[in-house]
């Protein structure tokens, strides 16, 4: 079904959770734009809340997270994010409305059940948010490493209906290889857990591009995710940048697969999941028919944010915790990524954001264009974007990787791993900051 185009695939982009991206970025935009922004919020709102410990370090990841095993730095941590908190919730009207709340990481399970109780009455409290009538939708990144009954029970309690199990891969050596073991039995308890906790939707996180993964290892995990009855799946591709992210460095780079191994993988996935009954979200998610993710993307509906693909319609995201980031229609702002000096500030009763970027008309208008792209695989161009783009998209319409269809650009089943490459030459910032993206595949 998908052909395979080097060339095309050459150059490293982005993956649009946000335009303009986290690149683009700077530090005279923070704390006040931010303030301004709550101020000015009386609409629907989701919170995004940063855990970043986990109780050991996967080799492969890129996350902001460092290992959970000093309480006295875990706890200063947490009482500065109480205070981010009850800072950001003064600063917004009590018309605006919280509809999600999304816990992140590094691993929220990383961290007490206890505390993170402590963390939702917080929120509970702070943002109004109401016992009776309808209560936001809540979800949860989990480790299945560190996922026992008490949290389990905590997650019941809380009423969390969405969750997504880090499980990368399945194959025991693969496991050994990045860093993060944890064996079948581990994933299939967790899964079970959570069933019986609430949970509805639960995603599982796939990987190809491992070191020494063969296509018949990746087959293996995908057929134990839908086996177990994972109503997502996200399958990513791993990205090496060990000039980036030093842990990677543990990784045997000579093992990886090549270009063209890493596109048959994600290939595989894509036609196995299908052909399962999955509904594809992009070329690299995917959710069961019945699932709120797979309805948006059938409907025309899906989004995307710093998550990811979303269903979530809210305007704003306001992110807490130590490199949270939040959005707006007319401003994406960063809080301070080193947890030390974002504990610092907060003991000063200071708003941690420190850099951003104010959105201008012209950057939402090519945003839209972008998100279109990604998430219905159409959209709108308009005729100045046209003749900007149009010669540089040459190229995939000759392969049939993209269409034009009157004023819309089009990309088909058969063009979706090219959609982020297609999608970057609306992206008038690209050119000076590529060498900070991946692959597209």
């Amino acid at each position: 079904m998908w052909t395979y185009h080097p060339e095309l695939l050459a150059v490293p982009v982005p993956r649009y959770t946000s335009f303009p991206t986290a690149a683009e970025f700077g530090e005279g935009v923070g704390a006040k734009e931010l303030a301004t922004a709550l101020e000015g919020e009386n609409g629907e709102i989701s919170l995004y809340v940063h855990i970043p410990f986990c109780e050991k370090i996967c080799w492969y990841c890129g996350c902001n997270t460092s290992v959970a095993n000093r309480t006295d730095r875990v706890t200063s941590y947490l009482d500065a994010l109480h205070q981010e908190i009850a800072l950001v919730a003064e600063r917004l009207p009590k018309a605006a409305k919280v509809t999600r709340i999304a816990f992140g990481g590094g691993s929220p399970n990383g961290i007490s059940p206890i505390d993170f109780v402590r963390i939702v009455d917080a929120l509970t409290l702070e943002f109004g948010i109401q016992s009776e009538g309808k209560r936001p939708v809540i979800s949860i990144e989990l480790d299945p490493r560190t996922l026992g009954a008490d949290w389990a029970a905590v997650i019941g309690a809380v009423g969390i209906s969405r969750a997504s199990l880090g499980v990368q891969t399945f194959d025991d050596g693969l496991q050994e290889a990045i860093g993060r073991v944890q064996p079948a039995h581990m994933i299939e308890e967790s899964t079970a857990m959570l069933r019986s906790a609430g949970v509805q939707s639960l995603n599982f996180d796939l990987m190809y591009g491992l070191p020494s993964q063969t296509e018949a290892n990746l087959r293996d995990s995908l057929e134990r995710a839908v086996a177990l009855g994972a109503d997502r799946i996200a399958l990513f591709g791993y990205a090496h940048v060990p000039h980036l992210i030093a842990r990677q460095r543990k990784i045997d780079d000579s093992a990886l697969p090549d270009a063209e191994t890493r596109f048959r993988m994600a290939a595989l996935g894509y036609e196995y999941l299908v052909d399962q009954g999955y509904v594809p979200v992009g070329f690299d998610h995917f959710a069961r028919p019945g699932d709120a993710l797979a309805q948006a993307t059938l409907s025309g509906t899906l989004r995307r944010n710093f998550q990811g693909f979303t269903e979530d319609q809210a305007p704003v995201l306001i992110g807490l915790g130590a490199s949270a980031i939040s959005s707006f229609p007319g401003l994406l702002v960063q809080n301070e990524k080193n947890a030390g000096r974002y504990r610092m500030m907060l003991s000063q009763n200071r708003l941690t954001a420190e850099r951003g970027i104010v959105r201008t008309a012209e950057d939402r208008r090519r945003g839209e264009v972008i998100e279109a792209l990604l998430c219905r695989g159409r959209a709108r161009v308009e005729s100045d974007l046209w003749n900007e783009a149009y010669p540089l998209l040459q190229p995939y319409l000759d392969a049939g990787l993209c269409q034009v269809d009157d004023e819309d650009l089009v990309i088909p089943p058969g063009g979706l791993p090219y959609a982020r490459s297609i999608a970057a030459w609306f992206d008038p910032y690209r050119k000076d900051s590529l060498r900070r993206f991946s692959s597209a595949v």
